[in-house]
């Protein structure tokens, strides 16, 4: 198959992140289908692509995976019942079409979702990958970032918590529609790289989240290295690197605030 037909097949699906005018995302690879191109081309219908806005320009960045590190702030951890400085990382996964867009300037509604009565917010800082590979040494790790987002990590804590005591995995207390909402990016040859400054979570104007980014237990470049040895990380992954402590409930009517410094602050209400 020629690689132009190979790329029409493939875009056919969304597993291509294309900008407006239709052209790959500069900087960012194209992401391979897990299909066989017969497979692909006899599909009965399309699946349309997650991205991501980039500020400052035309282009959207095609999110692959979501990755998301757990108790990565001594506190959270704490409070969640664990031992920082006893505990590896971890991480676990969203769906792609997790993701919320939420557009700087805007409050933008947030369904709450069904079969849960404690409805937790996470505040977290979000990198996002144009490379990667295996075994990616923490000095090398951010060559691979193409930009930074704020993001809320949607936590149905009852679910989670009901599977973490049967011993089952928690996948529906954190893996559910729209339970990503995201801002839109920013490349990091305009922000630099994110090793301190203040996050925050506010609900209905009251501040119920801070802390300094530097307060991880495990930075960004940590963050890459560990998910490269299990992982082989690509173009289009997109890391969620954890929330501070004082997570807590909302509820229908709340609105809550995302905050990073150098950021421009997200808004969603829970409706």
């Amino acid at each position: 198959m020629s690689n132009t037909t190979r790329r029409d097949v493939l875009r056919s699906l969304g597993t291509v992140g294309v900008m407006s005018g239709g052209a790959a995302l500069a900087g960012c690879a194209a992401v391979p289908s897990p299909a066989s191109p017969a497979l692909v081309a006899s599909t009965p219908f399309r699946i349309a692509a997650t991205t991501i806005p980039i500020v400052g320009s035309t282009q959207m960045f095609p999110v692959r995976r979501i990755y998301c590190i757990g108790r990565n702030y001594a506190a959270h951890a704490r409070e969640m019942g664990s031992d920082p400085t006893r505990e590896p990382p971890f991480f676990f996964q969203k769906p792609t079409d997790a993701i919320q867009l939420v557009p700087p300037g805007q409050t933008v509604d947030h369904p709450y979702p069904p079969l849960t009565k404690n409805y937790h917010y996470e505040i977290e800082l979000v990198a996002a990958l144009h490379s990667g590979g295996r075994n990616i040494a923490p000095a090398d790790a951010l060559k691979h970032v193409f930009g930074y987002a704020v993001g809320l990590d949607m936590t149905r804590r009852d679910l989670q918590r009901a599977m973490g005591d049967e011993k089952k995995p928690w996948e529906i207390g954190k893996s559910f529609d729209h339970s990503a909402p995201i801002g839109p990016i920013h490349r990091v040859d305009d922000t630099g790289h994110f090793t301190r400054g203040k996050i925050e979570l506010l609900v209905n104007g009251k501040v119920k989240q801070s802390a300094d980014l530097q307060q991880m237990i495990w930075n960004v470049a940590e963050q890459i290295s560990k998910l490269s040895e299990a992982f082989e990380l690509m173009a289009g992954d997109i890391i969620y690197s954890g929330t501070p402590e004082n997570v807590g409930p909302v509820v229908r009517g709340d609105v809550m605030t995302g905050k990073i410094e150098k950021l421009p602050d997200i808004n969603v209400k829970v409706v």
